[in-house]
């Protein structure tokens, strides 16, 4: 039984090492090209979003080639294409953006270093995980209000920091399945740091963007990931039973 047992861990493990090496391979492809690299390196570190005319402007290409470029690039994993949130008249455009699983990859910004700074500042400011996040959850909301539905809000950050959040909705209760850890290694040996951290974080931006309560988060084994965040909707919702 346990010989199986090693042997489809091996399997397994050997079958995700096989993945993650496809999967380099199509991101180096993918920037073989110095057009490519040169729009990958702008998108991952820009601030944020960029459109598909800033991107023309830098390589003075048309933009039918550009968006040919960009299809490449999405196609690796390497970039997220997202139609823009606008309330002015017109089209919305397409923006793109670093895919939050390649950060600390190919030159680009880590997830870590993000982690690093907040955890850093504990230490030297004297404060709990949960309490760095917490200011850290009021700066990022300062920056996100009024760019749509809370609850929508904090599902884009939790994708943008790679935590691949699935939604299911219960009248006023909202649950989100977190389907990766982007700090798995670290949460593996401190799951109560990390874990009290992302809690604060989450905590915050309910508390800057308003509109929903945190009740709970249930944390997982970070390496295979299922932590299960629990939020109520404030105010009353029409047929709601909750």
């Amino acid at each position: 039984m346990l010989f199986r047992c090693t042997l489809e861990y091996l399997d397994m493990r050997g079958t995700a090492t096989a993945s993650a090496e496809i999967d380099l391979q199509k991101e180096a492809r993918a920037l073989g090209d110095p057009t490519r690299h040169r729009l990958f390196r702008y998108i991952a570190e820009a601030g944020g979003p960029v459109g598909v005319a800033e991107l023309t402007d830098l390589v003075r290409l048309n933009h039918n080639a550009v968006r040919q470029h960009l299809a490449v690039l999405k196609e690796a994993g390497l970039v997220l294409e997202e139609v823009e949130q606008r309330s002015r008249p017109g089209r919305p455009r397409l923006l793109y953006r670093l895919a939050p699983e390649v950060a600390g990859r190919w030159g680009t910004p880590g997830a870590y270093a993000w982690l690093a700074s907040l955890l850093t500042d504990a230490v030297r400011r004297h404060l709990e995980p949960r309490q760095v996040g917490r200011q850290e959850g009021h700066r990022r909301a300062a920056e996100l209000a009024g760019g749509g539905e809370p609850v929508g809000l904090l599902e884009i950050e939790m994708e943008r920091r790679g935590f691949r959040p699935a939604r299911v909705e219960r009248g006023r209760k909202v649950e989100f399945v977190l389907g990766r850890c982007p700090f798995a290694d670290v949460a593996g040996s401190d799951p109560g740091t990390v874990c009290q951290l992302h809690l604060g974080l989450v905590e915050g931006l309910a508390e800057g963007l308003g509109g929903f309560d945190v009740e709970r988060l249930v944390p997982k084994d970070p390496r295979r990931a299922g932590c299960r965040l629990t939020l109520r909707r404030q105010g009353t919702l029409a047929g709601s039973r909750s």
